[in-house]
């Protein structure tokens, strides 16, 4: 079944970064390549109130359409919710560094999402992550 698939993949993820819960400050480590920063990776394990997931649905895809549109540095923000409870939602979050992570969360479209969902949300966890690999198809008509 896609949900235990999907969250026998979460629960390898967490295991194998060996995540901690909860917000997570710090300088990412310099990478041993090139010195530049590491890229930060962040998921977001979040539950909605069941009757504002519609309204919540818009507002996130609103934000992630103009941070992905506006903002070089945020790399990546895939929402999904889970198959059998989609008031369960993940978002992988990837961000250049942490200059732009901290850009990100200042950013007018972020804190009118944030502002406008908090009543939607019934719990919030930030993990963050130690990149091992990260990858993606490039865009063949790009």
């Amino acid at each position: 079944m896609m949900t235990s698939r999907l969250s026998r993949l979460l629960g390898l993820l967490v295991f194998c970064c060996l995540l901690p819960s909860g917000i997570a400050h710090g300088e990412p480590a310099p990478d041993p390549a090139g010195g530049a920063q590491t890229p930060i990776v962040r998921l977001a394990e979040l539950e909605i109130d069941p009757a504002h997931l519609e309204a919540y649905k818009v507002a996130l895809k609103e934000e992630i359409d103009t941070s992905i549109r506006v903002e070089p540095g945020v790399l990546t923000l895939y929402a999904v919710s889970i198959k059998d409870d989609p008031t369960r939602i993940r978002i992988f979050e990837t961000y250049a560094d942490m200059d732009a992570y901290n850009a990100h969360v200042q950013s007018p479209h972020f804190l009118k999402y944030k502002t406008g969902t908090q009543h939607m949300i019934r719990s919030l966890t930030l993990i963050e992550t130690d990149p091992i690999a990260l990858g993606a198809q490039q865009d063949p008509s790009a």
